[in-house]
């Protein structure tokens, strides 16, 4: 089993900054891949943000690039997200996601992971 526990979530004035961290209990697998999701009232749960463990690759969406900046610290087993350039619309509850290892995992499809956090608010004000 792994266990993830999000924290670093809080109210933010709009062009704020914001660091989540998630950290990994439990279980790791080197080989596995870290998201970010994040859900806001009424709306589907959404990708954000991936890395590999192994730091190889990364993923944004289109949303955030430019802005987000996901990184892992294996020695600490967290990750974290950067947030840049807060907007209004990036308010939602992130959530973090823990896939096992695949050999094409679809990074963006919340089907990937196995394991998700209870999720941390963020709030941005415009």
């Amino acid at each position: 089993q792994m266990q993830l526990v999000e924290s670093g979530g809080g109210l933010v004035q709009a062009g704020g900054s914001l660091k989540l961290s998630c950290t990994v209990s439990g279980r790791t697998f080197p080989a596995g891949i870290m998201a970010w999701f994040r859900q806001s009232p009424g709306k589907e749960r959404e990708f954000v943000a991936a890395i590999h463990w192994s730091g190889s690759t990364t993923r944004y969406a289109d949303s955030v690039k430019g802005r987000y900046t996901i990184s892992r610290d294996s020695a600490k087993k967290t990750v974290y997200l950067q947030m840049n350039s807060l907007k209004p619309e990036d308010t939602a509850v992130y959530y973090c996601a823990a896939g096992l290892p695949r050999l094409t995992p679809n990074y963006y499809s919340t089907n990937t992971y196995d394991y998700w956090g209870r999720g941390t608010q963020v709030t941005v004000s415009s």
